[in-house]
């Protein structure tokens, strides 16, 4: 009898300690969890406001009839050159889907880059395509970040 009551004693512990280390698992995974949403999000949100600037600046140039050659190529080169860093923390860190669509949308806003160092105009159907496709490319890359931080369709 007494054996009884110290087995059941131990097992009752047993499955107490269990049950605790669980929930802390699954706490701890929960949380986890979390934090990387809220990181991804953050991540995403600079990742949009870089791309955005540097478009914003690539219309500038596009527009802008009086700035010489080479420093519209410099300008260029200078308002994408943060796009970069961000591209790589996008590599290491966002969902593969969101990945895949960031890289999209980054080589299109290259490639309006390129068209806007080179001297095109805004009004050229040349740019006119590329920013086109930048902005087919920017749509399917924020509906994919929404996905991917669950927020509904926008």
């Amino acid at each position: 009898m007494p054996w009884m009551t110290l087995a059941s004693a131990v097992v009752g512990a047993l499955i107490a300690t269990a049950s605790a280390v669980l929930l802390d698992r699954s706490r701890w995974r929960r949380e986890q969890n979390d934090r990387l949403l809220a990181v991804r999000r953050v991540l995403y949100g600079d990742y949009l406001t870089c791309l955005s600037e540097a478009r914003n600046a690539f219309r500038g140039l596009a527009r802008d009839t009086e700035t010489a050659s080479a420093d519209r190529a410099r300008s260029a080169r200078e308002s994408f050159a943060p796009c970069y860093g961000l591209r790589y923390q996008m590599s290491i860190t966002a969902a593969p889907e969101v990945l895949a669509a960031s890289e999209a949308a980054f080589r299109r806003l290259r490639d309006v880059r390129d068209l806007a160092a080179s001297g095109t105009r805004a009004e050229d159907e040349a740019y006119a395509d590329g920013r086109a496709a930048y902005e087919t490319a920017l749509a399917r890359l924020r509906e994919t970040m929404r996905r991917d931080l669950g927020a509904g369709p926008a």
